[in-house]
């Protein structure tokens, strides 16, 4: 592609045009050589514009209901008047490379929402679920104008970190469960994670999850907090009945300010 087609593509993008950034984010996940050239010119021409969201990063085990998370917080900070990029991953088919799950499909009324954009990419070969190209991706998300980006990962081995270290908040999900089960986290995730939201917390589940919420905090006295000005904080909800979905997000929201304040944020982005 010549480069005035890419400087077209990128102006597309910035006007908001989802076909061209859907067209983007394809290139930009390509391996053929022309691409990643192609690639190279349109973040930098897209550069100067990223950076003014708020960026997530969400994981959790498979079962505690990341998708159904998602789409409730998704939901929420719509009707809070934002637009959310949703950049989930989903195990790869082997046999064809494509996504599998097709996260759309597990996010009904969040994907019929015309504020949001929801982008499931293959996980390929990358253990756990970081695309090769997902900072990349969030990039062109950002340029494109959605301020909130929301990362999801798979929640096993190293994508946590790749995801935490190109997220503003690391949010780790987990299930309400007895102390044998606080045994069972890797401490990896745990010190990771800026908020632990114990999810499930409906039906008879709800006081076993304010025990297990304790019983974390607890935990969490023993880890120094990944950033500075900022005490991990510990929440129960449930996504299903969306309850709680609110307050994660406030937390979320005192964190940013707490980087802002800190001038943490600052030099996040930069590195």
């Amino acid at each position: 592609m010549a480069s005035h087609e890419t400087s077209a593509l990128a102006r597309a993008i910035l006007d908001g045009d989802r076909r061209a950034l859907a067209r983007a984010i394809t290139i930009i996940e390509s391996t053929r050589r022309d691409h990643r050239s192609e690639a190279g010119d349109l973040l930098e021409q897209l550069m100067p514009h990223t950076g003014k969201s708020v960026r997530v990063g969400i994981s959790g085990a498979p079962g505690v209901g990341k998708s159904t998370f998602i789409e409730a917080l998704g939901n929420h900070v719509i009707d809070a008047g934002h637009e959310p990029a949703i950049l989930t991953v989903d195990p790869s088919s082997a046999i064809s490379g494509g996504s599998i799950l097709g996260d759309k499909t597990r996010m009904e009324t969040l994907a019929r929402r015309e504020e949001a954009y929801i982008r499931p990419s293959p996980a390929g070969t990358t253990l756990g679920g970081v695309t090769r190209r997902s900072r990349e991706t969030l990039l062109l998300c950002e340029a494109a104008g959605f301020d909130i980006i929301i990362v999801e990962t798979v929640g096993v081995g190293q994508s946590e970190t790749k995801v935490a270290d190109m997220t503003d908040m690391f949010v780790l999900l987990l299930q309400p469960g007895s102390g044998d089960q606080l045994q069972g986290i890797k401490r990896g995730s745990m010190e990771l994670a800026d908020l632990i939201l114990i999810n499930k917390a409906d039906d008879d589940l709800a006081e076993l999850a304010r025990k297990s919420a304790s019983e974390y905090k607890h935990a969490l006295t023993l880890l120094r907090p990944r950033t500075a000005n900022w005490e991990v904080e510990v929440q129960t909800c449930s996504a299903r009945d969306n309850v709680g979905i609110g307050e994660a997000w406030d937390a979320v929201k005192r964190h940013q300010q707490a980087l802002e304040s800190s001038g943490q944020l600052d030099t996040m982005r930069a590195e």
